[in-house]
């Protein structure tokens, strides 16, 4: 592919991740995109095969990138560890800071993305097959470091934590701005920083409780 082709490919991605994270797959056609993206809409077809196509290379193009950082962190958090392994915490860390960074760094486009990630997680159509595919991998990675540092810790109540801190991951990027309205102010949905100090802390602190007998 020429650079003009790429060019015009990437322009499609970045069209098509904004829309659908906005209005969802159903809310967003082919002409919306092409149209956003200033391109023909027959080059959807040519570029990516259809529609449903064009929305997975969506969500490959950052999750391939996204992965890829979370391993690193991870087995930097272990390697670092001494020889009774990283705390819950440093490996919840490792594994969040890099979404939370990107969401809160990343530009425009990484918002889209988590927004869009967000989304797919709530949807009963879309959450199981889409987030099975594209981030269970990197889930067992994770769930794996610390059944290791933590092996006697039932695996029941690993997987209920891991799905309560995907819950929390949810609704943080969302930035629905209901914290905003409650707190009065004092606390901002946006204000990803906050989370991110915040957030291992309190999760870690629930993988634990699970595990204590009452």
């Amino acid at each position: 592919m020429n650079r003009r082709g790429e060019a015009t490919r990437q322009r499609l991605l970045d069209a098509a991740e904004k829309l659908f994270a906005a209005k969802g797959f159903h809310g967003v056609t082919v002409r919306a995109i092409a149209k956003d993206a200033d391109a023909d809409p027959a080059l959807v077809a040519y570029y990516f095969g259809g529609k449903r196509e064009l929305f997975d290379a969506v969500l490959m193009r950052r999750a391939d990138i996204l992965n890829q950082i979370r391993v690193a962190e991870l087995d930097a958090c272990e390697a670092d560890a001494g020889p009774g392994g990283p705390s819950v915490e440093k490996i919840i860390k490792a594994f969040t800071h890099p979404m939370l960074e990107r969401s809160a760094n990343g530009g425009p486009g990484w918002k889209n993305y988590f927004a869009l990630v967000a989304q797919i997680t709530n949807s009963p159509e879309w959450g199981g097959a889409v987030m099975t595919k594209y981030f269970d991998p990197i889930a067992t990675r994770f769930l794996n470091a610390i059944k290791k540092t933590k092996p006697d810790w039932r695996d029941e109540d690993i997987y209920w934590s891991y799905h309560f801190l995907s819950g929390a991951l949810v609704l943080t990027f969302a930035e629905t701005g209901r914290i905003d309205n409650l707190s009065g102010g004092l606390c901002r949905s946006s204000d990803i920083a906050s989370v991110h100090e915040r957030l291992p802390k309190f999760i870690a602190a629930g993988f634990e409780r699970l595990q204590r007998a009452d």
